[in-house]
């Protein structure tokens, strides 16, 4: 909804993290398929494909026909992929693609995969159509988070492409990097949209658990929770409003996915404590919504990625390694 041409919406980027919060206040995972789609996949066709690329894809995508998946994270490179061993080599005129991809959602029911890849020219990205032959994706089973979402490992053994497969300009990390920054703006919204829920059921359920409700220590977790929730929305609006100026900086995008997914982890763990066993019932959504946000804490960079990026834009000093 918040790319411009080729049948999407061009809207706001405050009025799609709005979607994202109301996505999330349901599930962790449908705002996950909605952040692929649109933030990783669609966005990257839209940012570094070719025309033709941008035609064939985009229209689809944008009505829903076709799901796209994010090749990106691999077994053994997750917060550091420029490490990844998923290779692509020029044969002739074609490419061929040969390595995993894991965690991905959205991959066993994506009709299109944005593959990142190393070349002898550094990393580069390739438009996959997922009926190519040598391509496969196997469902990751027996989660007990975001299960609402469906996550796949890929397999590219032998995956023979055009050379127009290939985004034409973008080489290295700055493909990659810029995709993950719109989603995780995405999370920044989201993960209070998980928040809210929590809450909400945290202050109906001390309202009919009488006397709970009007315990001090009780309100005191209510008006903390609120003050969380309130302070994290603001900072999304923040953000939201600067993205929209084209003035917002990848360092403060990682400062509200590090604040706004902490502060609703916590939340919903107080949530839980003030419904007792219950919380830990699907009969509410508290202890569903905790465990969604034990993924998003980790995906689109981790806690320690992302302390060390708002610590390197305070001091100027690089300490990833």
């Amino acid at each position: 909804m918040h790319l411009e041409g080729y049948d999407c919406l061009g809207m706001s980027a405050t009025a799609y993290g709005l979607a994202c919060l109301e996505l999330e206040a349901s599930d962790s995972g449908i705002r996950s398929l909605v952040s692929v789609q649109g933030s990783l996949a669609m966005f990257a066709i839209h940012r570094w494909g070719r025309e033709e690329q941008k035609q064939q894809w985009l229209p689809n995508m944008a009505a829903g026909e076709a799901i796209g998946c994010f090749g990106l994270t691999e077994p053994d490179h997750g917060s550091d992929p420029a490490s990844m061993r998923t290779r692509a080599r020029r044969d002739g005129d074609d490419w061929v693609l040969d390595g995993r991809k894991m965690w991905i959602t959205n991959g066993a029911v994506a009709d299109v995969a944005v593959v990142w890849a190393q070349t002898d020219e550094g990393i580069r990205g390739f438009v996959v159509p997922t009926d190519t032959p040598g391509f496969s994706a196997n469902t990751i089973k027996h989660k007990m988070s975001l299960r609402a979402s469906v996550t796949s490992e890929l397999v590219l053994d032998g995956v023979r492409l055009p050379a127009d497969a290939v985004f034409p300009e973008v080489i290295g990390l700055k493909g990659p990097l810029s995709c993950l920054n719109e989603a995780r703006y995405g999370i920044v919204w989201g993960a209070m949209g998980a928040a809210r829920s929590s809450l909400e059921a945290a202050i109906d359920y001390s309202k009919e658990r009488k006397p709970i409700g009007g315990f001090q220590l009780t309100q005191a977790k209510l008006a903390d929770m609120e003050l969380e929730y309130v302070k994290g929305v603001l900072l999304a609006l923040h953000l939201g409003r600067r993205k929209d100026a084209g003035t917002v900086r990848p360092e403060q995008i990682s400062l509200g996915k590090l604040n706004n997914v902490r502060e609703a982890m916590e939340i919903c763990r107080t949530a839980r404590t003030i419904l007792g066993a219950n919380g830990i019932s699907l009969e509410y959504p508290v202890i569903r919504h905790a465990n969604n946000l034990e993924s998003v804490l980790t995906y689109e960079g981790t806690v320690e990625m992302h302390t060390l990026v708002v610590g390197q834009a305070l001091t100027g000093l690089p300490a990833f390694r």
